[in-house]
């Protein structure tokens, strides 16, 4: 699958509630956890400041009071001389001082309790942080490092001239610390969450929607079934289970088995009118044979006649021609309804070859003017079925050819053997078929008057028991047309399905009277 048709491949449902679903609670989630560290974070900012205000104000005092024997010993003002007051220092802490005549000093508690001096360079680092702020948060390399947050101060001492600035300061590890297990804790929990969901969400959703595949199953089956013609009986059904009317889902399959039924006793009831109608049309022409034969005898008879004035012999000529076309068309109509029953086809052994040479040689009188060819194999062609009416097949088709197709043209009968299949073809270069009414060119009564010459009268019915006689044998029949080249196809199975023609005769040699050996 190219990259494009994925990318336009639709989404089942359930991939759709499971985006959904997974990404509303994922928003959720994150949102959450957003708030959840921000407050907790706030919190910790919080009391890290009041303890450090706390602190500022204890380291204040103990540089007040580091100064005043500073000022009167003539000795410099130090972070390390004002922590020496302190006992034990608190972890951590973080005291730089800039003193007037004393300069800079800054000292720091690491996790043992060891004080270690700051280096210029850290406290230049502090220096420029704090710059145009009362306090802020610094972090900087070196014994103990790590992110501080710092405030300052400044005190006043009469022995300086200058303010004393203090900056004390306290680690924030704890919070990062702490808000890191936070993040770690809040992502394991979410993306085990995400699982769980994903995975009770997929679950609930494919059971939720069985209902919806077993009916999107049953519409496929019944839609695999051939329902245009012959008895029908549509058998599938949405499982009950599945069809619970008081689910939303249910519903629909509920509907659907109510459509199934309404669509069953349609279908059944099509078929009786239909075996009504075929019924009807089998009794009513075997019933009019008899006065057809009847008004064909009197006509034949009347025309011994040699005392007939002309107008009558003319009149009697045109109703024996008349019973005559009547009389066929009620036998193709007869035909037709047998075939329809499965009654009419009597199979044996029958050269197609040979049939096709026939066919040929019948033709070619009818239609002097125009141009016979034949292509057969040097083999036989063998296959199992019906002589007499696939020689009628045959016939039926040369004849249309003939009819629709004016003087010259040339019609070429072909038979060959493809794989496992006979076929026979009528090719002619005639001015081709209207695509209007090709799809109904094997429909009972369907004429191509509209896009060949009409030069003679026909019952419609050629092709349609051409294509009736075909299926009978489970064969299929098509025809591909354009102008100058119109070609109609028949395949036969060499090698019929077993039970094939159960419903058929065979004759008790194996080849019934008439078929070609």
């Amino acid at each position: 699958m190219t990259a494009s048709g994925m990318m336009h491949r639709p989404l089942t449902l359930q991939t759709r509630l499971m985006a959904a679903v997974i990404g509303f609670v994922s928003l959720i989630l994150i949102i959450v956890a957003v708030i959840t560290s921000t407050l907790l974070g706030s919190a910790q900012e919080g009391q890290l400041s009041e303890q450090l205000r706390s602190l500022s104000g204890r380291t204040t005092n103990l540089v007040t009071q580091a100064s005043i024997p500073a000022a009167l010993h003539d000795t410099r003002l130090t972070a390390q001389s004002t922590m020496e007051n302190v006992a034990p220092p608190p972890t951590g802490l973080l005291l730089a001082i800039a003193a007037p005549d004393s300069g800079a000093s800054g000292v720091l508690v690491d996790g043992s309790g060891d004080v270690r001096d700051l280096s210029d360079d850290q406290l230049t680092a502090i220096n420029d942080a704090l710059s145009g702020r009362g306090s802020g948060s610094i972090t900087f390399a070196g014994p103990g490092g790590g992110s501080y947050q710092l405030t300052v101060t400044q005190t006043s001492v009469t022995q300086f001239s200058d303010k004393i600035t203090v900056v004390t300061g306290l680690p924030r590890d704890a919070i990062q610390s702490t808000m890191a297990q936070l993040f770690t804790v809040i992502a394991l929990a979410t993306l085990g969450g995400l699982i769980l969901l994903a995975l009770t969400t997929a679950i609930t959703i494919r059971v939720s929607l069985r209902p919806l595949r077993a009916v999107a199953g049953t519409a496929t089956r019944v839609a695999n079934q051939p329902l245009d013609r012959g008895e029908v009986t549509i058998t599938e059904r949405v499982p009950a289970s599945e069809a619970d009317p008081r689910t939303e889902t249910g519903m629909v399959g509920a509907a659907l088995n109510t459509l199934l039924d309404h669509v069953n006793d349609s279908l059944a009831s099509r078929q009786k009118n239909e075996e009504r109608m075929r019924r009807f049309v089998a009794d009513a022409s075997h019933e009019l044979r008899t006065p057809l034969a009847s008004i064909r005898g009197y006509s034949e008879l009347s025309l011994r006649d040699r005392e007939l004035p002309e107008t009558a012999q003319t009149a009697l000529e045109r109703i024996q021609a008349q019973s005559l076309r009547m009389t066929r068309l009620v036998e193709d109509l007869l035909l037709l309804a047998r075939l329809d029953e499965g009654q009419e086809l009597v199979h044996g052994t029958v050269d197609l070859t040979q049939l096709a040479l026939e066919g040929l040689t019948d033709a070619r009188p009818t239609a002097p003017e125009h141009h016979w060819n034949i292509d057969v194999p040097e083999e036989p062609v063998v296959m199992l079925g019906d002589a007499g009416r696939l020689h009628q097949v045959v016939a039926n088709l040369l004849a249309n050819a003939r009819t629709h197709t004016p003087a010259g043209t040339s019609i070429t009968l072909s038979v060959a053997k493809e794989g496992d299949e006979a076929v026979i073809r009528v090719r002619d270069d005639g001015p081709g078929i209207d695509p209007q009414v090709r799809e109904e060119l094997f429909a009972r009564f369907a004429r191509g008057d509209s896009s060949r010459a009409r030069q003679t009268g026909g019952t419609g019915l050629g092709l349609a028991i051409a294509k009736a006689i075909v299926e009978g044998h489970h064969g299929t029949i098509a025809v591909e047309s354009e102008p100058g080249d119109t070609t109609f196809t028949v395949r036969f199975p060499l090698t019929p399905a077993s039970g094939a023609f159960d419903n058929h005769r065979i004759a008790p040699d194996g080849t019934p009277e008439g078929a070609v050996q």
